[in-house]
């Protein structure tokens, strides 16, 4: 056999290697998330009181969902917490709604913080700086604005902050809500994220998102407390980074993260996704070449070749049913972290799945191609490791991505 035919075969082992390895991805999430998610939560009184927890909200701008989003905040079953409500314009509309919860519900412990405090280029982080220089407990839950909670989600959470767990953070998934669009944010939050997600948590691999964690204060105290994070703008990162570092453990509580922004379009979804991939390549180099290559569409293509080169097989059969495969697993997935019936139809959950699976290497090329990040009204540009500097204002207006 001839040098090229070795470097082929060559090639095509390692592609089919590959593309085993995503299917034992795929059994592994659906295996432990089955076992890991939507455990019931003892919510009978306790002999040790869970500790008591420091809740940083922070709020820019108020969106149709988020007077009952915030609410549920208000009515948790737990027995001693805070609630800490960070707004950078003091003149936001989200200040006099949150005033109007705190009169209906003045039992719970609320407070205002308004103006944030510049320690970095993360504008999050500047806004909940002075919410966490005064919070009072060891326990500190970042929540976003669109998250939604239910009754037992922060005892659920606190569960599982046993010893040597330092953070606990939920995986990111979404309330039901009508139209394709949030059609389209369940399929992926189902699928491809929680893939991932599930894994990474099962092989103690950091894979953290910050829209709703809970970590020991003590622990970021001991790296220059939340300032210290104020020059990145993957902040949950390397929040993550510092508690593993610090020799702690990460797990991911049994409740998904429930994201129900009252804004849902196609647009603004793909946005966060291309800003996500940007930052993920920033951090993790890897990702270059990993991420493209676990897409369904494009690693069943490169496995059809290795099939048809190994193996003789017919790689057009080898692909249609790779792809049938593939749905069937993510289909099931999608339905354990649901945990109940799927707001949508069999057909729209097919038309979702198609458009996710064909926009995705498309969305992560175009990360690639403009890594400026544009975050709200402002842009920034990140150097390798993440650091971040935000471009002043005659730069900016020429980014678009």
């Amino acid at each position: 056999m001839s040098p090229l035919a070795y470097t082929l075969y060559g090639f095509a082992l390692v592609f089919f290697v590959f593309w085993c390895g995503k299917w034992l991805v795929h059994l592994m999430a659906i295996t432990y998330g089955k076992w890991k998610l939507h455990r019931k939560t003892n919510l009978q009184p306790r002999e040790t009181p869970p500790a008591p927890v420091s809740i940083l909200k922070p709020l820019m701008g108020v969106d149709p969902n988020l007077s009952t989003n915030l609410e549920t905040f208000f009515t948790m079953n737990y027995p001693a917490y805070e609630l800490l409500f960070c707004i950078e314009d003091t003149h936001d509309p989200a200040i006099p709604l949150v005033e109007q919860l705190m009169a209906k519900y003045p039992a719970v412990e609320a407070r205002i913080f308004t103006g944030g405090t510049r320690v970095g280029v993360n504008p999050k982080i500047n806004n909940m700086y002075p919410g966490f220089v005064a919070a009072r407990h060891e326990l500190i839950l970042i929540s976003d604005s669109g998250i939604r909670m239910k009754e037992d989600t922060l005892l659920d959470m606190v569960d599982h902050m046993v010893d040597g767990v330092g953070l606990v953070h939920q995986m990111p998934f979404t309330c039901d809500r009508e139209g394709f669009a949030a059609t389209f944010e369940k399929i992926y939050f189902g699928t491809v994220q929680a893939r991932i997600y599930l894994c990474a948590d099962l092989l103690g691999i950091v894979c953290h998102t910050g829209m709703s964690c809970l970590v020991r204060r003590h622990i970021l105290e001991e790296v220059g407390g939340l300032a210290h994070f104020g020059r990145y703008l993957a902040e949950d990162f390397f929040i993550a980074k510092a508690v593993t570092d610090a020799g702690w453990r990460l797990t991911v509580s049994s409740q998904p993260a429930w994201q129900n922004s009252g804004v849902c379009d196609i647009g603004s979804f793909q946005a966060r996704l291309t800003r996500w991939a940007k930052l993920r390549v920033a951090m993790v180099p890897t990702t270059i070449l990993l991420e493209p290559l676990s897409e369904c569409l494009v690693v069943g293509a490169f496995a059809s070749w290795a099939a048809s080169v190994l193996f003789r097989w017919d790689s057009l059969v080898f692909y249609l049913v790779h792809i049938l495969v593939w749905f069937l697993c993510d289909w099931l997935l999608l339905s354990i972290v649901q945990n109940g019936s799927l707001p949508f139809s069999k057909i729209d959950f097919v038309v979702g799945w198609i458009f996710r699976e064909c926009t995705g290497p498309y969305l992560f090329f175009h990360a690639l191609w403009n890594p400026a990040i544009r975050w709200r009204t402002r842009v920034f540009k990140l150097a390798w490791g993440g650091v971040a500097q935000e471009l002043p204002l005659e730069k900016a207006k020429f980014v678009t991505a």
